[in-house]
């Protein structure tokens, strides 16, 4: 008889996990982009997103908050999350946001399909829900093949979009 696999441990990270981050980065990128994004636009856009500067900034200035997944002690992906301001207006001071947004969720390779990433999503959502939030939005490219991820998860394509990216644009 085998046991299942300890569950994760997910914790906030904080400015001093920047390399990390930037590890697990380096890590899924790549695998995850190579067949949909050209190698131009997927180092263009990854100077863009994951440099200290730019993650600093994320954290900072654009209030994303980032969770790390550890399995045996060692990072095996992360995700980031962040209140979205109303689309219709300004929010009411003291009222709390109640839509976020996914904006990033990766896993080692070596670790996709043991339920890491299904782990992560739930403490996104459970944190978002904590805090308020009522919903949770995400963009997905739309040929990555985690889309049936998420739809399996109960997140529904409300739209397609191009959004640019310098000179790129993300096909979501």
């Amino acid at each position: 008889m085998t046991t299942p696999p300890a569950p994760p441990r997910i914790v906030p990270a904080t400015l001093r996990d920047i390399p990390t981050i930037i590890q697990l980065a380096e890590g899924t990128w790549e695998p995850t982009y190579r067949f949909i994004l050209s190698r131009e636009q997927m180092e263009y856009m990854y100077r863009v997103i994951y440099t200290p500067a730019a993650l600093r900034r994320q954290m900072t200035e654009q209030h994303h908050a980032f969770l790390l997944a550890y399995v045996d002690g060692q990072p095996a992906g992360y995700a980031s999350f962040g209140p979205q301001p109303p689309v219709d207006g300004a929010p009411i001071p003291g009222a709390p946001l109640t839509e976020y947004k996914l904006h990033k969720i990766y896993v080692l390779p070596t670790q996709q399909g043991l339920g890491l990433g299904l782990h992560l999503i739930e403490a996104v959502e459970e944190t978002a829900r904590n805090a308020g939030g009522r919903t949770l939005d995400l963009n997905v490219n739309r040929y990555n093949p985690a889309i049936s991820f998420y739809e399996r998860r109960g997140f529904v394509r409300q739209r397609e979009e191009d959004v640019p990216i310098g000179p790129y644009f993300m096909n979501d």
